[in-house]
């Protein structure tokens, strides 16, 4: 590994279950690289859903992971594990870890990790990693979009949301989305959706009905679960493809199978943390052949709503339980996250 490694480390855990006055600033002995991993020392760790999840006791970390909140991160490699090729000591990468983001130094499984692309700050390179990755696997691969066909994303604001909405569009969808408000209709609309549609004044399945002419949409990427999924399949075209990420409103629902059978539809959805890490880097490979040029070139980029110092996680997780966001939330932690 060659150079000496940080004793121990600034990071953020989870006392006990409960509300963000849960999240407690710490040290802890920093992580060593084990094979087939590089140590990071983070600039910038993004904010996710499954991290209040997480603090709340309803998502626990998968197993041999750090019980550290943190999903995704920005930095610079310091150390090297065996059998790693590929990185170097310096190089800035972004990467998708099962936990630990939260810290001054994370260990990440070397095929997780990615180049910063040229054009983003460490902030939003550390909010790339978790949104690409799920609507990459999600809406690309599962719901198999094609160029031409029609996407309906639900929670178009969210850090999901905003990075569905650019991907869809660069690779040629047309796009719905829905949102809790006008001033986020307008931010979706904005980032290339053809229309957004605010779920507290309008029938998002009245309004697809009429935009395509009845035909409906060939894809859903579903956060909200409970009663949305029978209307998202009310307005699903044949053969089209709903994909479930999370259930906001509950994962247990009554459904209609008749139009499921007549529709010839395809109920499918994912999780991402559990998976193993030769299928993580699989994705992370497809980012890099299919995305990474579109960051590169600027013609997409993470939305970045607000940034935290790592100390006021608390206030972050506030925020984003609050769902007053538009893109994603991320804390800072080294010096070098501007």
């Amino acid at each position: 590994m060659g150079l000496a490694l940080p004793d121990s480390m600034r990071c953020v855990e989870i006392t006990q279950p409960g509300g963000p006055e849960v999240l407690r600033p710490t040290r802890r002995p920093a992580p060593v690289p084990g094979p087939g991993e590089i140590l990071v020392e983070v600039a910038a760790a993004g904010v996710n859903r499954p991290d209040t999840l997480q603090r709340q006791g309803r998502y626990d970390p998968p197993p041999g992971a750090s019980d550290l909140p943190g999903l995704e991160l920005s930095g610079t490699v310091i150390a090297i594990g065996e059998g790693v090729d590929g990185w170097a000591s310096g190089d800035k990468v972004c990467a998708l870890v099962a936990g630990g983001g939260y810290a001054e130094y994370c260990v990440v499984p070397a095929v997780q990790a990615l180049p910063i692309p040229s054009p983003l700050s460490m902030v939003e390179a550390a909010a790339v990693p978790e949104t690409f990755f799920t609507v990459w696997t999600n809406v690309f691969e599962r719901g198999a979009l094609k160029r031409g066909e029609t996407l309906l994303i639900h929670g178009g604001s969210s850090g999901i949301g905003t990075t569905a909405i650019q991907l869809a569009k660069a690779f040629g969808a047309t796009v719905f989305t829905t949102a809790g408000s006008d001033d986020k209709c307008r931010a979706c609309e904005e980032l290339g959706a053809d229309r957004a549609i605010n779920y507290k004044s309008e029938d998002f399945g009245a309004v697809i009905r009429e935009a395509t002419g009845g035909r409906g949409v060939d894809v859903v990427l579903d956060m909200v679960g409970g009663d949305y999924i029978a209307r998202d399949i009310d307005i699903m075209a044949v053969d089209g493809r709903h994909v479930s990420i999370a259930f906001l409103q509950g994962a247990k629902v009554s459904l209609n199978m008749a139009p499921v059978m007549t529709k010839r539809l395809t109920l499918t959805g994912s999780t991402l943390r559990a998976r193993p890490v030769a299928e993580k880097g699989r994705i992370a490979a497809a980012l890099r052949e299919h995305v990474w040029p579109l960051l590169e070139s600027g013609g997409i980029k993470p939305q970045i709503h607000a940034t935290f110092p790592l100390e006021q996680a608390d206030e972050a997780h506030r925020m984003m339980e609050s769902s007053t966001h538009i893109g994603k939330i991320v804390l800072t932690v080294g010096p070098n996250a501007a």
